[in-house]
């Protein structure tokens, strides 16, 4: 499988965009050249094709879940075509226990694993698989007792607590089950809180993009009290996304919210991904929910026991039925 520069652009995490940024305008100068010098007759169609190939690709969603024809179970290791081109996060023989004794439970249990760029990657397993340890580990939250974890260059294990805390608060996006919006502040400024506490201004329009995207233009000063569960996942994950994170994590984002509501946070996430080049990795115990990323991973007792490529809601759940079996 192979990549033209502006695909991986918009893959890419977000240290390795420079280095995207700089091969495409290469190639840009380099048919320029090509072009001014005649060394090669350009028809008008040779010419729309070559414009239409520096602009991505993009194709409007309706706010339904995709349709999906097949779901590939994986044992061990994803297809050539899942490979991930960059990862923005991985861990590497993580392991996780709490209590000692006859109490210990372990709840990483040598975990390896890559969460690729531009992808949304939902996190499944029993009550107690390990789901939620494994993100919180990933996101700095809380730390493996060995292994490694790293987000895009940063070693997430040996990191300090201010390394850490700028690494959440720089490079990494969080959406809760229960919101965790400031109820005194309107939905603006809960959107844009992550970037004031930075000490930076936020991107206009960027923002204005993402507060569209979402259907917030309308209640940008209403405070939470005055918005639908629904509006305030959405200005959670406009939040999220305001600041241009590397990775977001989403821990049972539709936990809260009414089955039609959770379908819509779930389809603007997807949105997000394939449209806005965003990376999101999800726990869930949803099966809906998990069909609409593009990988499922599955955690047994602390270990990655199974994957899943293009999900639909019946392969989640014979899976989840085989693994709690």
């Amino acid at each position: 499988m192979t990549f033209d520069p502006v695909s991986l652009y918009f893959v890419a995490s977000s240290s390795d965009r420079a280095r995207v940024r700089a091969a495409i305008l290469r190639e840009a100068a380099a048919a320029d050249r090509q072009s001014r010098q005649g060394r090669h007759a350009s028809s008008p169609g040779d010419a729309s094709a070559i414009r239409n190939r520096s602009r991505p690709h993009t194709t409007s969603r309706t706010g339904t879940r995709p349709e999906r024809q097949t779901a590939m179970t994986l044992l061990q290791t994803p297809p050539a075509s899942f490979t991930p081109l960059f990862a923005a996060a991985s861990a590497r023989d993580a392991t996780k226990t709490y209590g000692k004794g006859h109490t210990q439970v372990v709840a990483l249990d040598g975990v390896d694993i890559d969460f690729a760029a531009g992808q949304f990657t939902a996190i499944m397993g029993p009550s107690g698989s390990g789901k939620s340890t494994l993100m919180h580990c990933m996101a700095g939250l809380d730390r493996v007792d060995s292994g490694t974890v790293t987000i895009g260059d940063v070693d997430v294990t040996n990191a300090s607590e201010k390394q850490l805390t700028l690494l959440r608060r720089d490079r990494l996006g969080f959406v809760f089950q229960a919101f965790n919006l400031v109820p005194t502040l309107t939905a603006i400024e809960n959107i844009t809180l992550p970037t004031e506490l930075a000490g930076r201004k936020p991107d206009r329009e960027w923002l204005d993009h993402v507060v569209e995207t979402v259907g917030l233009s309308n209640r940008l000063r209403h405070c939470p009290n005055e918005l639908s569960g629904g509006q305030q996942q959405r200005v959670a994950v406009a939040r999220a996304l305001a600041s241009r994170p590397q990775i977001i994590f989403a821990d049972e984002p539709t936990g809260n919210l009414d089955s039609t509501t959770g379908a819509e946070i779930l389809a603007f996430m997807r949105h997000a991904v394939r449209e806005l080049g965003q990376t999101i990795v999800m726990v869930t115990h949803d099966p809906v929910a998990a069909s609409y990323s593009h990988r499922v991973v599955f955690l047994t007792d602390g270990s990655v026991t199974d994957q899943l490529v293009d999900p639909t809601p019946d392969a989640v759940i014979d899976h989840m039925r085989r693994i709690s079996s």
